[in-house]
């Protein structure tokens, strides 16, 4: 055959996977451009917002949880900024791919925190769980000394850890998250860092993300619950979180309640019985049927 029919072929071919590549690799690196890119305006918000008078309010100094035999160990690992991490750590009884990431609430990874890791590995079944160390060791037992670690936090930090104990599970892991306040706020963060691996994603309350195209990379659904009687987020917070979730192309449910802020915490005194029992019936049937 003449050389130059052959050529041209190939020629065409080689532009055509040089075409599919480009179109390819620019829309992996928009994703990940998108979940590298912390959230600096959600969390800086967020940190403003924690080290501020009214939000203090909302947060009583903790009732200290009744001691009890935990189920679960103290872990290190290695976070991905290559700093040894901490947290509590629950195996489960049988071999297991489904990881649940727990994450506190301001105060730290405090004994109220442990409890409800403790709740939620005995009402799953077979799964691991793991409550993470986002303040690498100090727990806050007044507004005042939450507000003192809060302005020192750093946010590159916290992803790290997140990042660590995704990577401690493992690289077939499923993974899944929870957390109130702070801890709601990551857990949606959770989700957007985990990629392919979210399965499942529980916000109790937390600060939801604004920003579209970070929304658009997640790759799980995601339920949250929200109190209508709360400033952090106020009402008309989840409901731009609802719009903006329906324009990402993402499912959220929300579920709300007649309710403050905290409502699902056993430790402040503006817990509610009854909203804590439904959402938590709500969030372990999301959980398993996920």
């Amino acid at each position: 055959m003449h050389p130059v029919r052959i050529f041209f072929p190939l020629l065409i071919a080689i532009a055509s996977m040089a075409s599919w590549w480009t179109v390819n690799t620019h829309v992996d690196s928009r994703r990940d451009d998108a979940v590298a890119c912390m959230p600096m305006e959600s969390f800086e918000a967020y940190r403003q917002e924690a080290v501020s008078e009214p939000f203090g309010s909302l947060h009583p100094a903790p009732k200290k949880a009744r001691y009890a035999e935990r189920l679960g160990r103290s872990i290190r690992f290695k976070g991905s900024d290559g700093v040894e991490a901490g947290g509590y750590f629950i195996a489960s009884k049988k071999a297991s791919k489904r990881w649940l990431i727990v994450i506190q609430e301001w105060w730290g990874l405090n004994e109220n925190i442990k409890e409800e890791a403790d709740r939620y590995f005995t009402d799953l079944g077979d799964m691991n769980v793991i409550a993470v160390d986002m303040y690498d060791g100090r727990v806050a037992e007044t507004p005042d000394s939450a507000v003192k670690i809060m302005r020192s936090v750093d946010q590159k930090r916290l992803k790290a850890i997140i990042e660590g104990a995704i990577g401690h599970a493992g690289p077939d892991a499923s993974i899944y998250s929870v957390g109130w306040c702070f801890g709601g706020m990551w857990s949606l963060q959770t989700a957007i860092i985990a990629g392919e691996k979210a399965k499942g994603a529980v916000m109790f309350y937390g600060r939801p993300e604004t920003d579209v195209e970070r929304l658009k990379s997640i790759r799980c659904d995601v339920i949250g619950f929200f109190g209508n009687l709360d400033s952090s987020p106020s009402p008309a917070m989840v409901d731009t979180f609802e719009e903006n979730m329906r324009t990402a192309g993402r499912n959220l449910t929300v579920h709300r309640y007649e309710a403050g802020h905290g409502f699902a915490n056993p430790s402040n005194p503006r817990f509610n019985r009854e909203t804590t029992q439904d959402s938590y019936t709500k969030a372990i049937a999301f959980l398993k049927s996920h």
